[in-house]
């Protein structure tokens, strides 16, 4: 089956792109260089060179903080992008696999959310996130939104790169501890798309619409920090001996967090048999992959 990948530099677009060719897919990959997918024209023009079987939406928006400022650009990204790749799937009859965000809901539930809770974005990057899923459902019926949630892994910027290069630099390190989710792996991630994908290209029953994936187990950033030092320890000379737990409160960003937002993925273990793999099983995976690969 031919895949294109939107979003294909982006830490989850890499392993899409470095898994994908393993598991039998014809991968066609397009960063944001070779595909702006706010431009509709440019989506009519590559799509249709490329004429590909599925498309997997990895590209985003994701600077959480920033978007506050640049809303104009979040919204293109995140809502506009999505809905022009939906038009152009329901015009061909492609399917398409999207991921989104755990930051749609405003996590005050105190539980694992579920796909069918409300949602209630709390800044910019979860609102245009949310919009693009709207988008996606009122025109396109063959989709799949994954949502997904605190995202790392080997490629990019992101929280475990931040705490490996601070970990070096300081001896002492504040890190959130009253914020609760579960961190995900971008190549487990990926490794769950493409059973996703798989399943659509071998016609198999299953229903379409949201789904979540996460890691499996829940921690605060504190507890993800501490996690991360004690496994980058082997590798490297950390300077920082002490990770210090501070509130929200003490730790103000332009945007507002989610509190609690865990995902519940049993939907997604009942139609498509995954399951994640324990947190700190994943990331020790990634921290070994980071120093092995630099």
């Amino acid at each position: 089956m031919k895949v294109l990948i939107t979003g294909a530099n982006g830490q989850l677009g890499r392993e899409l792109v470095r898994l994908g060719q393993t598991v039998g897919f014809e991968v066609h990959s397009l960063g944001r260089q070779q595909l702006d997918i706010t431009n509709e024209n440019r989506i009519q023009q590559i799509f249709a060179s490329i004429s590909p079987s599925l498309v997997i939406n990895a590209a985003a928006y994701t600077h959480v903080d920033n978007a506050e400022n640049e809303s104009d650009l979040a919204y293109a990204v995140n809502k506009s992008g999505p809905a022009y790749l939906a038009r152009y799937c329901a015009d061909n009859h492609l399917a398409l696999i999207h991921i989104s965000t755990d930051y749609v809901f405003d996590g005050t539930k105190g539980r694992p959310y579920q796909e069918s809770d409300p949602i209630a974005p709390l800044g910019v990057y979860g609102h245009s996130k949310a919009q693009g899923e709207t988008a996606i459902r009122s025109i396109l019926p063959n989709h799949i939104i994954v949502r997904t949630s605190w995202l790392y892994g080997v490629y990019r910027n992101n929280f475990v790169k931040t705490i490996l290069k601070l970990a070096t630099e300081k001896t002492a390190l504040r890190v959130v501890g009253d914020q609760f989710g579960s961190p995900t792996s971008a190549a487990e991630l990926a490794k769950a798309v493409l059973t996703i994908a798989k399943k659509i290209s071998r016609r198999e029953k299953f229903e379409w619409g949201t789904y979540h994936y996460c890691g499996k187990g829940i921690t605060t950033w504190h507890g993800l920090a501490e996690k991360i030092i004690e496994l980058a320890a082997p590798y490297a000379a950390l300077q920082a001996r002490q990770v210090e737990a501070v509130t929200t409160a003490e730790w103000p960003t332009p945007a507002k967090r989610p509190p609690y937002s865990v995902l519940d993925c049993t939907r997604l273990k009942s139609q498509f048999g995954i399951e994640p793999e324990p947190w700190q099983q994943s990331l020790k995976h990634t921290i070994d992959r980071i120093f092995a690969e630099n």
